[in-house]
């Protein structure tokens, strides 16, 4: 198999480690990737809000470059849902969230090495809700979580949740910006829930979120870290 990787702004920006785990997670699973270069923003900043018509630039570059690709990958939900909504037919059913590639398509037995760590998982609003990483608590439905059953590959990894599970965490993009004070105390309270389970990190699939959270344990130097999903999972490759 060969897989596209596609490298959103923000993880190249401030979590450049997450694409380190990406290349080792593939090349253990014998799979070919290439990283395209001249890749820029796929548009989801001025598509969130309201100006597609200046993004169509960027949506005919992302095109361009990814098109000849029959998978391409990335770690991140709302970039990855963007793609998919907004893009038309062109790469539905070939672009992943990383974690759903891995879940769905590679359907990974064990991982070797270990994370000997508690941690608290956060499942982000666009994974659980627009990619089915996991069971939204508004539903109805039994409980899943695709995030989890990942991590019960990786030896020593103690998995908890904590209350309200999967509501946001004040981050959603321009929402921090335009509504800072809202954002800033949903993420509080959010990082608390997580600081109740007694867990030493708090992880999810999604740099952005852990991105905000990482904010404010920094500032209120909270005896918490945040862990993006896949370096737990790349721990020891």
């Amino acid at each position: 198999m060969k897989v596209a990787l596609f490298v959103p702004c923000y993880v190249r920006a401030v979590a450049p480690q997450v694409m380190d785990a990406c290349r080792k997670l593939l090349q253990h699973f014998g799979i070919e990737a290439e990283t395209p270069p001249g890749q820029t923003c796929c548009g989801q900043p001025m598509g969130n809000a309201g100006y597609e018509a200046n993004a169509e630039h960027l949506k005919q570059r992302f095109t361009r470059i990814f098109e000849h690709y029959d998978t391409i990958v990335a770690p991140s939900s709302s970039c990855v849902t963007f793609v998919r909504d907004r893009y038309g037919d062109t790469f539905k059913g070939r672009i992943y969230e990383f974690c759903e590639f891995l879940h769905d398509v590679v359907k990974p037995a064990s991982l070797p090495g270990e994370f000997p760590h508690k941690v608290s998982l956060h499942n982000s609003c666009h994974g659980t809700r627009l990619l089915s990483l996991a069971s939204p608590s508004e539903q109805n439905i039994p409980y899943f979580n695709k995030l989890r059953d990942l991590l019960s590959l990786k030896a020593g990894v103690e998995v908890v949740e904590c209350e309200r599970p999967d509501e946001c965490c004040g981050f959603g993009g321009l929402f921090s910006v335009e509504e800072s004070q809202i954002s800033i105390k949903m993420g509080q309270d959010k990082v608390r829930r997580h600081l109740a389970t007694g867990a030493e990190f708090i992880t999810a699939a999604d740099s952005s979120c852990l991105m905000h959270q990482q904010g404010i344990i920094d500032r209120q130097k909270l005896p918490i870290r945040t862990i993006h999903l896949l370096e737990i999972l790349a721990a020891g490759l």
